[in-house]
């Protein structure tokens, strides 16, 4: 994809042993950002399930943005239990372009994103506290 850094670069990623995830096991994704890249290509159809997350934090209204991209480095405590390092970006790829039960194929998906915030859509996280997250639960980030 052109506006893509390493478009004509064959890259090769570590996984955490063991598993099959892109590069973290867990994958933090914001309404504000789906919000975002909705209001940057209307014509899209910018679903959670294009990219896949563990976890999406619904952000207030206020919160507009790539919100989730100032967290790197940060903690986000999920409920009372769960607390998440935020290690970096999320880099997305052409997956996210694929036709997916009603979902069409839409390259112009992760174009918006490349545009707009580098490809990045969401953040990876390792687990520093385990536990029980609901639907619901408060959200903090220190």
């Amino acid at each position: 994809m052109e506006d893509l850094s390493n478009r004509d670069i064959v890259t090769e990623e570590p996984l955490p042993q063991g598993t099959f995830f892109d590069c973290a096991t867990v994958h933090l994704l914001t309404t504000a950002t789906l919000d975002t890249l909705r209001s940057l290509y209307p014509a899209g159809r910018f679903e959670p399930r294009r990219f896949r997350p563990n976890v999406i934090i619904a952000t207030p209204p206020e919160i507009t943005g790539f919100a989730e991209s100032a967290w790197v480095g940060k903690t986000v405590s999920l409920g009372s239990q769960v607390q998440l390092k935020i290690t970096g970006p999320c880099p997305r790829c052409v997956m996210t372009t694929l036709a997916q039960d009603d979902l069409p194929r839409d390259p112009l998906v992760l174009k918006t994103a490349a545009r707009h915030n580098h490809a990045h859509v969401g953040v990876y996280a390792s687990v520093t506290k385990g536990g029980v997250i609901r639907r619901g639960d408060a959200v903090q980030v220190d």
